[in-house]
């Protein structure tokens, strides 16, 4: 002990170290509030709307919330949906008929009201790509919501009930994996004779629900497994309440996700088809058709072959980077 005499104005303050501070009067701050005087403030009551406002969000207010502020999403949403519009109403943009041609002008480049030239056909390029767009968008869109109806009911039920049903969607699907998707579609659509769309978009949900279902059987003995679950079904909850009220708004985030990011690639898968001759025939106006029909003209006129072109690659790169947002924004992992 320092043998230094008192000094009252001094006060002495132990550290975290055992060791002793000296403060001055003016600097010694006390660690107990006063009590206040009869006439002061009183404790201040917590807001209610502040309480409101932190209050927990879902999943898919969360995704929002991240998606609005993610320039990737915004910029291939706005493609999508310029795509969509022209796709309802083509003649917004382009006000000639895909179908008319004239051999006087086969192959000729750019003019006053036709931008993007004339094919070996002498048809407008301009019109036929603006034209394509809605034949891309339907097969694209009604193919990946079949793909995902079939994929999501086959596979959730398997995974939820599992035994010998799940056992046998899995060897099912082993056997759909193992097709080679661009083969399948020559020999099943070759003996098709039909110049719609919708053979195009049976093969393409034929070949592809077998990945959906993998991808919902998987979420949904995932989400079967939560406390939620278990205490609803000792309640005694019913399978279809379980699945529809319970499992299903779990499990289906990631189904979404594939789905989303699929449909690019069934657009691509039409064009492809188009373009071997299996898909869509003539008279029909589609991207592929027309790539196909430039591809011996590439050197005399490459126009005809580069706007279809261009616009195909857009339109999948734009449904790609959607679905990447979506699984950004709704996995957990990546918060």
């Amino acid at each position: 002990m320092s043998d230094d005499p008192y000094e009252p104005e001094r006060a002495i303050a132990a550290t975290g170290t055992g060791a002793t501070m000296d403060l001055g009067t003016g600097e010694a701050v006390t660690l107990e509030k006063p009590p206040e005087s009869p006439g002061g403030p009183r404790p201040q009551e917590p807001d209610p709307s502040a309480a409101a406002g932190t209050r927990a969000r879902s999943l898919w207010s969360d995704a929002w919330h991240d998606l609005r502020r993610n320039p990737v999403f915004i910029i291939s949403a706005l493609v999508i949906l310029f795509l969509i519009v022209i796709s309802i109403r083509p003649s917004l943009i382009a006000s000639g008929n895909p179908l008319a041609c004239d051999l006087a002008k086969a192959q000729e480049g750019s003019q006053p009201g036709h931008p993007f030239g004339f094919n070996g056909q002498g048809c407008d390029v301009y019109t036929r790509t603006v034209y394509g767009a809605r034949t891309s968008v339907e097969v694209g869109v009604l193919a990946t919501l079949g793909v995902a109806v079939l994929g999501s009911v086959l596979g959730g039920l398997a995974g939820y009930f599992g035994g010998v049903g799940d056992a046998v969607l899995s060897r099912i699907t082993d056997v759909f994996f193992a097709i080679p998707v661009v083969l399948g579609g020559l020999v099943l659509l070759s003996v098709i004779t039909s110049n719609t769309v919708w053979p195009v978009i049976g093969f393409i949900v034929l070949l592809g629900w077998p990945q959906i279902s993998r991808i919902a059987r998987g979420s949904v003995i995932t989400a079967k497994q939560n406390d939620y679950v278990q205490a609803a079904r000792a309640l005694g909850a019913s399978h279809s309440r379980l699945l529809l009220r319970h499992i299903a708004p779990n499990a289906v985030a990631p189904v979404i996700v594939v789905a989303t990011i699929a449909l690019g690639t069934y657009i691509s898968l039409e064009a492809t088809l188009s373009f071997l001759g299996v898909g869509l025939k003539p008279p029909s106006v589609s991207w592929g058709i027309d790539i196909s029909a430039a591809a011996p003209y590439v050197r005399n006129a490459p126009h005809a072959l580069l706007w279809p072109s261009g616009a195909l690659a857009v339109t999948v790169l734009a449904f790609i980077m959607l679905g990447d947002a979506v699984r950004d924004a709704l996995d957990p992992k990546l918060r």
